[in-house]
């Protein structure tokens, strides 16, 4: 490996590096000498001073992403080590689940390799050329580490793309049903993981269901339910919660979740939110909790004024069903929206609506989706609670 092709790059690469941020964008690329499509690579500065391995693209704008800083092997030995590393974490932050995210990518210093698992089924996500080439041998530890009874490829995230990688879902080591049930803090779920959202449901906010269910009282609105993963924590608490998605298919899962934890108070609504919140404020209808929690509305820094107006819209609405004492979670898990502006449109949306509002929670994506300090883009999820005075 210390025969690797060498690749050099300019100083503001090399600063960033240097910062801690794992990312060299191609423009920043001096030399890449004989450097293939997914080559493991040393990385050196514009002086020839090194800087670490980095698994090499090239097709994507991130050229080259960090595997580490110092001049190693990047072989099985090195791949099976950070694997346990992620799986002991999880066994720290994770109690009352068996599905959870077990490697996420950069959060685990193992860029472009996304491993969630459901129960006794693992699914994996290879995002870019060099992780892509070790998708055997990842399996392979995967499965001599864990004993999954199966192991899937979700590999049909547009992500790939920009990679020059197909888009396919296949089976890499055992058997994978079409759906498989699991436990989440302790409600029975069912995930569809060859066609279901992400790897199969979402994950990332099992910590915040935890926290919404702690205010949860009286009549309950989940926005944007999905599967149902509020929706369902709720209704132990509440009196009656009312659901609503935009997908019919998403629904029926949920309906699904409900029927396996024998619950009986959800109200299912197919309905587009935004259209079907008007008929609620006219109508007069209150509810004493409010979760809005929408689907991305950007992808990219230049829409983020666009994703403004739609996250004040949504919000506006949600505050015109919540009278004193209500509680609003609300959600953004666009990776461009940041808290901060996330508070202001809400403070914003607060102030049109004639509601005062006080902060009691300022949450994020669980604890199995590990967030880096000098990697910004590893925090993507806001979770937010409040309450109206």
């Amino acid at each position: 490996m210390f025969n690797a092709p060498t690749v050099r790059v300019n100083r503001k690469a090399a600063d960033r590096i240097r910062s801690g941020h794992p990312w060299v964008f191609r423009s920043d690329l001096l030399e890449t000498n004989s450097a293939d499509t997914g080559d493991v690579v040393r990385v050196i500065d514009f002086k020839g001073h090194l800087l670490g391995m980095a698994h090499h693209s090239t097709a994507s704008q991130i050229a080259l992403r960090m595997l580490g800083r110092q001049l190693q092997s990047i072989d099985e030995a090195w791949l099976r080590t950070r694997i346990r590393q992620a799986c002991e974490y999880r066994k720290v932050v994770v109690s009352n689940s068996d599905a959870y995210r077990l490697i996420y990518s950069e959060g685990d210093l193992l860029p472009g390799l996304i491993v969630d698992r459901y129960g006794d089924h693992l699914v994996a996500q290879f995002l870019d050329q060099g992780m892509d080439k070790m998708s055997t041998l990842v399996a392979e530890i995967l499965e001599s580490a864990l004993r999954p009874k199966g192991i899937l490829a979700r590999n049909d995230s547009p992500v790939r793309q920009k990679e020059d990688l197909p888009r396919e879902v296949r089976v890499l080591a055992g058997d994978v049903p079409a759906r498989v049930e699991l436990r989440m803090n302790g409600l029975n779920y069912e995930a569809d993981l060859w066609g279901g959202q992400k790897t199969g449901i979402f994950l990332d906010q099992r910590e915040n269901y935890l926290a919404a269910r702690q205010y949860g009282r009286g009549r309950a609105l989940d926005c944007f339910t999905a599967t149902g993963g509020f929706a369902l924590h709720l209704a132990s608490v509440c009196e009656h919660v009312e659901a609503v998605d935009s997908s019919a298919a998403t629904l029926e899962t949920a309906k699904r979740n409900a029927t396996l934890n024998k619950t009986t108070n959800i109200e299912w609504r197919e309905a587009d939110v935004l259209e079907y919140l008007p008929g609620l404020v006219a109508a007069k209808r209150t509810f004493e909790i409010v979760v809005v929690d929408p689907p991305a509305f950007t992808k990219s820094r230049g829409a983020i004024e666009g994703a403004t107006r739609g996250y004040k819209e949504i919000n506006l609405r949600a505050l015109r069903l919540l009278q004193q004492g209500g509680i609003l979670v609300s959600c953004s898990c666009s990776q461009h929206m940041s808290e901060a502006h996330f508070l202001e449109l809400i403070a914003s949306a607060a102030l049109d609506s004639g509601k005062q509002l006080r902060v009691l929670e300022r949450r994020t994506q669980a604890r199995d989706h590990p967030i880096l300090l000098t990697v910004p883009e590893t925090h993507y999820l806001k979770c937010l609670i409040f309450e109206v005075i």
